[in-house]
């Protein structure tokens, strides 16, 4: 592992290794707190961005992760039928709170808590996706097939 990550991208590469994932973790001088920012950032497709957005569901108040393509706009009515109750897009606060991570390097595991995790199926359209990594300048690259086992989570219709 390589020693010069900072805290917050070795904590996802840690996390990494122990789901016996062997992708590396890599910190990169570009901004990839935006799905558009990253794709320039590592010279992909905004499609093959694995964006982490963490929702609240307002009746229960626990965190929902979708996990969606960066050419998409999640639809917050499919979310709700998914969850079986309405959902907010989950403020700063929440977001750290129950993931260790400040959005814009929300990764999809190695969150302080289990969050119930939807995927995108658009995903799946692209070799290789890129997911943020603990930063707003850590990523990682892996295959949407290696998302399920990675976070618990399952393929949807989210958009």
């Amino acid at each position: 592992m390589p020693s010069e990550l900072s805290a917050s991208a070795r904590r996802v590469q840690e996390a990494l290794l122990a789901a016996g994932a062997e992708f590396e973790v890599v910190e990169l001088p570009e901004s990839t707190r935006t799905a558009q920012e990253a794709a320039q950032a590592v010279g992909c497709q905004v499609g093959q961005i694995a964006k982490s957005l963490v929702f609240k569901a307002r009746t229960s108040g626990k965190p929902v992760m979708v996990i969606a393509s960066g050419a998409h706009r999640v639809d917050l009515s499919r979310v709700e039928a998914l969850v079986g109750e309405p959902v907010a897009l989950a403020d700063p606060d929440f977001v750290r709170q129950a993931t260790g991570f400040a959005i814009g390097g929300v990764p999809p595991l190695g969150h302080l808590e289990p969050l119930i995790t939807y995927l995108d199926e658009g995903l799946k359209e692209h070799e290789t996706i890129w997911a943020a990594a603990g930063t707003p300048h850590a990523v990682f690259s892996l295959k949407a097939d290696d998302l399920p086992q990675l976070t618990g989570g399952s393929f949807a219709q989210v958009v």
